[in-house]
């Protein structure tokens, strides 16, 4: 995400960073830079140039070109002027005290709007809300069974009337369904165009008409950069949308879409879809990814998911494990499948201040191979094998290997890679011991 722009980014500022004294000239030299790269990001040519006069106005409109440290001063103003132009602050969905909250997806084709609608009342379903799904793209082969399917590996209801019935009556009747099962939360997955065409906004105005509908929310594919902002226009013109959400943005490394579309549109990014996962449809702060794009990580993000990734008993008795060096293969296997649930090693590492730039430098080696090799060898091993480690023979080693598809040189290091791991803990923990007994060390 944002990986060219981030990089290109952070040689600029590398550079200006490492000057004393800045001067005007400096300044604009900057800008200028930072202005071919917004532009070759795919950046809305408006939305570039109000930035670049914003930026500019601030840096010179103070006392920041003679202060100690003026090219971290400018970088503060670019991250406040980026916040800004990405909607300034988390806009969430509103819930409706009264009666069931409706959110209404649309969008064209191949978005990605059947899935964001099960990606939303998955976390929804997380946070106990009670949810129902309503399926109202009556054109798309499958789209019905593509819905139920989701809504089935979720464990939430999916709604129904097949492909005969209008979408207005189909959403009026899945209200009159839910409020006597004490549904907090209708979520409709609407038909989509190749293009926008006057059919489809009549569909959805239709629907609007006849239903209170509490969130549009426009679901938009980001690696169709400055066509996703033209496409937002259009629809919030024809239907009026309450928000965006930006899908594939795991696959944009340019990010023109994010830093455009609520500027150009006056609405504000609601969610982000970062993966296929299910779980990997995120909520938009604007600060956490001025943030991300500055190189500066996004350590609020990274705690969330270790929250929800993370199960708070398993790792208090985690730690009871480490101090005691009791450490199993089983407890390794457990953490492996926690740390999968936060995402990518690399997307991890992005979120840690500073580590983007040493994995740009190779400082860090970065191989999502290894882990799954890791995995699979300790999948290969028994129970017994797993808890007790050193019964592991060289026959069992050969039989592991060869379940795993690996060769034994590798269960080896592995093998050692876990003993020298366990000796760490034990000598740290015999060193917390020793500092308890001193004074001013109260562990």
């Amino acid at each position: 995400m944002f990986e060219n722009l981030t990089e290109k980014l952070g040689d600029i500022f590398d550079k200006l960073k490492g000057k004393g004294k800045l001067t005007e000239k400096d300044l604009d030299i900057t800008l200028r830079e930072v202005k071919l790269v917004l532009l070759g990001a795919d950046v809305n040519f408006k939305v570039v140039k109000d930035f670049i006069k914003n930026v500019k106005e601030k840096s010179l409109g103070s006392e920041i070109l003679k202060s100690l440290s003026p090219g971290h001063q400018v970088i503060k103003i670019v991250n406040e002027e980026l916040v800004d132009i990405l909607g300034g602050e988390n806009e969430k969905i509103i819930f409706n005290s009264n009666r069931v909250t409706k959110i209404m997806l649309v969008g064209l084709q191949g978005s990605g709007k059947t899935t964001t609608c099960a990606k939303i009342a998955y976390n929804y379903k997380a946070q106990n809300k009670k949810i129902l799904l309503v399926a109202a793209d009556i054109y798309r082969p499958a789209a019905i069974k593509q819905l139920k399917v989701l809504g089935d590996s979720i464990g939430v209801e999916v709604f129904s009337m097949g492909d005969k019935e209008e979408p207005w009556k189909i959403l009026k009747a899945a209200e009159e369904y839910a409020v006597p099962k004490g549904i907090d939360l209708i979520i409709l997955d609407t038909a989509g165009r190749l293009h926008i065409d006057e059919n489809l906004m009549e569909e959805l105005s239709l629907i609007k008409q006849n239903n209170i509908v509490d969130e549009t929310l426009l679901v938009v594919d980001a690696m169709t950069g400055q066509d996703a902002v033209n496409v937002a226009d259009k629809f919030n013109e024809k239907i009026g949308l309450s928000g965006l959400i930006l899908t594939k943005l795991d696959g944009d490394a340019r990010g023109g879409a994010a830093l455009s579309i609520k500027k150009v549109t006056g609405k504000p990014i609601k969610y982000i879809g970062v993966g296929e996962k299910i779980n990997q449809l995120e909520s938009f702060y604007p600060d956490r990814m001025a943030s991300r794009i500055l190189g500066m990580g996004d350590v609020l993000t990274l705690i969330e998911k270790a929250q929800s990734a993370f199960n708070e008993e398993e790792a208090k008795e985690l730690e009871k494990k480490f101090r005691k060096a009791e450490f199993t293969f089983e407890d390794f296997y457990k953490q492996l499948q926690q740390i999968k649930k936060m995402g990518s090693i690399s997307d991890i590492m992005n979120m840690i201040p500073g580590m983007g730039k040493l994995k740009k430098m190779q400082d860090v080696q970065v191989d999502e191979k290894e882990l799954v090799y890791v995995e699979a060898i300790i999948n290969s091993m028994t129970k017994e094998e797993r808890i007790r480690p050193n019964v592991i023979d060289g026959s069992r080693k050969k039989r592991i290997a060869s379940g795993a598809g690996r060769n034994v040189q590798e269960v080896n290091r592995l093998l050692k890679q876990f003993e020298d791991m366990k000796k760490m803990m034990k000598n740290m923990g015999k060193m917390q011991k020793m500092m308890g007994k001193m004074p001013g060390f109260p562990f």
